[in-house]
């Protein structure tokens, strides 16, 4: 038996996207490439929501369509692996354009299943 729930993963997920996004509330796009530990947060951060995603059922992924689960997991990979080569553009972006939507589906599905 596994350790978390997939209820437990989602939450995880809810978590640290929303710690990414406030944290990047109160910063540019240029402090990415001048402050390396905001930068290294939100790499990490998303990371995370990421990873926690890879470990939710593939039953459960099927139930919650509205998630992009393989991009979500497909970008958690991207920043592992090609750790060397990360446009922080495309961080940027997720951070501020992607993420506020998957919070907001991530907290219907988690209301849901309470």
């Amino acid at each position: 038996m596994t350790r978390y729930s997939d209820v437990n993963r989602l939450r995880h997920m809810l978590d640290h996207a929303r710690e990414a996004v406030e944290m990047a509330g109160g910063h540019c796009r240029s402090d990415l490439e001048s402050n390396r530990q905001f930068c290294l947060a939100m790499t990490h951060l998303v990371e995370i929501v990421g990873e926690a995603a890879a470990r939710v059922s593939q039953q459960s992924q099927s139930r919650w369509q509205d998630i992009p689960w393989t991009g979500v997991v497909g970008l958690r990979n991207r920043l592992v692996h090609g750790y060397d080569a990360v446009d922080l553009n495309i961080l940027w972006t997720i951070v501020n354009d992607d993420l506020p939507p998957l919070i907001k589906e991530l907290e219907k599905i988690l209301t849901a299943e309470q």
